[in-house]
């Protein structure tokens, strides 16, 4: 299956001639006259960018899905292939509308047309897992319908296979290939793209990034109505708005662009800090802006999620990269243990040094950012960095970020504008009011707890196993750390000294 999946994937890419893309370096360019040869009947009257939008839109959803990410980094790509990749963002071509009515009427179990007071047949946007028609409830509330891609289930399966089969060649194959970890980054990636071909699952994504914003002048995010949510169908009010591609229209509709783009930050980095769940598909199709300015959120299929630990890690390495402290960013990699513990800091930290300082202080037009991201890998590949595979959403929906920024307003200064909300938010977590609000709450959890640590110290004691109590301890110490590790600290004092005294 996956051999036969591989071969299609070759067959299309030669059929739209993408070999352009990938012979067409002087040491390898004899293999081109061996390709044409090969497939001499195939047309390719049409340009390069139109080829390769086509060849991704028939290759499936997991090559969409990559034109989509690449339509973003404009700073990385020809104007032609970028302007013709966007086009996969909102306008992959939609599946029929009687498959979409089949879908309903077996989610329902009856016509769409008794369901809802007006069904628009006809979808308003279309992507890779599924599209979006218009219609009306019967009590009046305007509604986005968005209906799951018939069959799309198996094809994603077999692109994750053999996605997974690839990965492990990697590992084997390459010298880096385990540093990398492949195979655990597609693994992440398909636990993401399954959630997305399960539309209650993104509604009750959509629902919590709706509460986590509740009142917000930034973002709005569509209310969901789950009477009408099934697996393949999922409906939430309709929004109106101007796609954030349109720049031209928003400038003519008096939305403050510059200020839309430091927007964009600010909810980047509250999605990610204060909430640990952020949005992790923030490509231009699934955002739109309201005459108002506000950000309105579309297709919440993935998102993304961070611990305490992984949360603070974050911060205190953006604060120090914003603060050009270099030492610290090498020792917080170090005492994470993200790199080698023989690795020598003052190095690693020169290594960090020659790659972040040239681009401080610039607007990100100034930016090569594909030579920064090669200086990255190379620095990394050189330390033995190990890539974490529970961050690849956070990398991926930056790069988002990063591009949406680039088209907003290209004199933006990444650095300036998200430092002054990573110091207020490392002031509320590391100052009283963190202090306060952690206790207040594990409060009810120690409540709980302290009164029945002389019971288990006494059993303990009687039957005479204090090994065990010690690892009870331990298991203790460790659920408590990421939540507070001195309150930890406080439970083993207090049960030590409870043994002493019952010893005596």
């Amino acid at each position: 299956m996956r051999a036969l999946r591989l071969t299609r994937i070759i067959f299309t890419g030669a059929r739209y001639g993408l070999d352009e893309f990938f012979l067409g370096h002087e040491r390898i360019r004899a293999l081109r006259w061996l390709v044409n040869l090969l497939f001499f009947w195939r047309p390719l009257k049409q340009a390069r960018a139109v080829r390769l939008r086509l060849a991704l839109e028939a290759l499936g959803p997991i090559f969409v899905k990559f034109g989509q990410v690449l339509s973003t980094r404009r700073d990385m790509l020809p104007n032609d292939i970028a302007d013709e990749l966007a086009k996969l963002q909102d306008r992959v071509p939609p599946f029929p509308s009687d498959q979409a009515l089949a879908v309903l009427r077996r989610a329902y179990g009856r016509d769409a047309h008794d369901v809802f007071a007006e069904f628009d047949p006809v979808p308003v946007a279309s992507a890779s897992v599924a599209q979006v028609h218009r219609a009306t409830l019967k009590t009046g509330e305007a509604v986005a319908v968005k209906v799951l891609r018939p069959g799309i289930g198996p094809v994603i399966e077999s692109d994750i296979a053999l996605l997974d089969s690839l990965a492990g060649l990697l590992e084997m194959l390459w010298s880096d290939g385990k540093r990398l970890k492949p195979r655990e980054v597609v693994a992440e990636f398909a636990k993401h793209l399954a959630d997305e071909l399960d539309m209650v699952r993104e509604a009750a994504n959509g629902s919590q990034l709706r509460r986590n914003f509740d009142g917000s002048p930034l973002l709005a995010v569509p209310e969901v109505y789950w009477d009408y949510c099934a697996t393949e169908v999922m409906v939430m009010s309709w929004m109106d708005g101007t796609p954030i591609s349109q720049i031209d229209e928003l400038r003519r509709r008096g939305v403050d662009i510059k200020k839309l783009a430091r927007a964009g930050v600010e909810i980047f980095f509250t999605q990610v800090f204060r909430d640990g769940y952020f949005h992790a598909d923030m490509h231009p199709g699934n955002v739109l802006v309201t005459d108002a300015g506000k950000y309105i959120a579309l297709d919440f299929g993935i998102m993304g999620t961070l611990n305490d630990i992984d949360k603070n890690y974050l911060a205190q390495n953006f604060l120090a990269f914003f603060q050009r402290d270099y030492k610290r960013v090498a020792q917080t990699h170090l005492d994470s243990g993200w790199i080698s513990a023989d690795t020598r800091v003052d190095e690693f930290e020169a290594a960090i040094r020659a790659v972040c300082e040239p681009v401080f202080d610039r607007p990100l037009k100034e930016i090569a950012f594909g030579k920064v991201l090669l200086r990255l890998f190379q620095t990394s590949r050189r330390f033995g960095m190990e890539i974490q595979p529970q961050l690849v959403m956070l990398q991926k929906t930056l790069l988002n970020i990063e591009g949406l920024g680039r088209q907003l307003d290209p004199d933006l200064d990444l650095w300036s504008t998200a430092k002054p909300f990573l110091e207020r938010w490392m002031s509320e977590q590391v100052g009283w009011r963190g202090w306060a609000r952690t206790l207040k709450e594990e409060a009810p959890y120690w409540g709980m707890l302290i009164p029945q640590l002389p019971r288990l110290a006494h059993q303990a004691m009687k039957t005479d196993r204090l090994e065990r109590l010690e690892l009870g301890l331990e298991l203790m110490l460790r659920q408590q750390q990421a939540r507070n590790r001195w309150l930890a600290l406080m439970a083993i004092l207090m049960a030590l000294l409870l043994a002493a005294t019952m010893l005596r």
